[in-house]
């Protein structure tokens, strides 16, 4: 639950260095907007750039499954975010996932989806 909130924190706060660490190489976001691919070095890309800013993010009934090295961490959000000089709000569920790895857990992959009005 940690590391779940360690990533919501450090894309409030464009934090690329945390994320560096946090997300594995291979990381894999499946994007609420459009359903599309985003990976860790576009994500990283976007913030760092100043392309993508999230200025509020509200995590809702954040629920873990832990089995042995993966967490599977579930919930619902509220969040404001400008992508591109254009400003959204959503309302989606989450599935992100993360794996034990050498004693630390990384964020391996992420799928959004909007929750319709």
């Amino acid at each position: 639950m940690e590391a779940d909130r360690q990533f919501f924190n450090a894309l409030l706060a464009s934090g690329v260095a945390t994320l560096d660490a946090l997300v594995a190489d291979d990381f894999l976001m499946i994007d609420v907007m459009r359903g599309g691919e985003i990976g860790k070095s576009d994500l990283l890309g976007a913030l760092s750039a100043g392309m993508l800013t999230f200025n509020s993010i509200v995590a809702h009934d954040p629920r873990v499954r832990e089995y042995g090295d993966t967490a599977i961490v579930t919930g619902w959000t509220e969040m404001r975010m400008t992508f591109g000089g254009q400003a959204t709000e959503v309302r989606s569920r989450y599935t992100h996932v993360f794996v034990r790895q050498s004693g630390n857990w990384r964020f391996v992959s992420a799928q959004g989806t909007q929750i319709a009005s």
